[in-house]
């Protein structure tokens, strides 16, 4: 059951890596076509990536505690 947690968790951490990078690289061409959009903006144009980025970081550092704490379980084993 741990190593089906473990699997779980690696599938979390490498999605939310990938949603992250994939957005980070939508919003910058968004950007780079359509800069008169942002420009109305009182906030810079990468403020919803910076956002995306601290969500992530929050789930990362969660699943990677969870999984340290699977791995010291399977250890004792």
């Amino acid at each position: 059951m741990l190593k089906k947690i473990n699997i779980v968790l690696n599938l979390i951490i490498s999605s939310f890596i990938g949603v992250f990078v994939g957005q980070g690289i939508y919003i910058f061409y968004d950007y780079k076509t359509h800069p008169s959009l942002y420009e109305m903006q009182s906030a810079p144009w990468y403020t919803s990536v910076l956002v995306y980025g601290i969500i992530t970081i929050l789930v990362l550092i969660t699943a990677i505690s969870i999984k340290r704490i699977i791995q010291r379980k399977l250890k004792g084993r």
